[in-house]
């Protein structure tokens, strides 16, 4: 994890999280980290950015593929896997950190929503 990471609260949540988004499947992690993005005068806005794991949607991710294993051996966090589990979702947390949002997706949606299809 870069240096600039190592001190900030994450907060993860095991039960009871929401559905994808996507497929609308069982996820099997919902994690919030404190994200910001410049505004047009150049200011940093602080904010939390959320991300779901989902067996379904990101098992094509290097990342979420090792942490989607470690839940597929054990279904649970246990004191006996904590460390590897921390150290996987701290991997995933990075590489979720960066992505950014679908242009063309968006802008595709957002057609089919003014035509009343979605």
């Amino acid at each position: 994890m870069s240096d600039q990471h190592v001190e900030e609260e994450l907060h993860l949540k095991l039960d009871g999280t929401p559905p994808c988004p996507q497929c609308g499947g069982a996820a099997l992690l919902l994690a919030q980290f404190p994200s910001a993005w410049r505004n047009n005068r150049g200011e940093a806005v602080p904010g939390l950015k959320e991300a779901l794991l989902c067996p379904a949607c990101d098992h094509g991710e290097p990342a979420a593929a090792e942490l989607l294993a470690l839940f597929a051996v054990d279904d649970q966090v246990s004191p006996e896997n904590l460390e590897v589990f921390a150290s996987l979702v701290a991997a995933w947390i990075e590489s979720v950190r960066h992505r950014t949002v679908d242009e063309e997706c968006l802008e595709s949606e957002l057609e089919s929503w003014r035509r009343g299809e979605l």
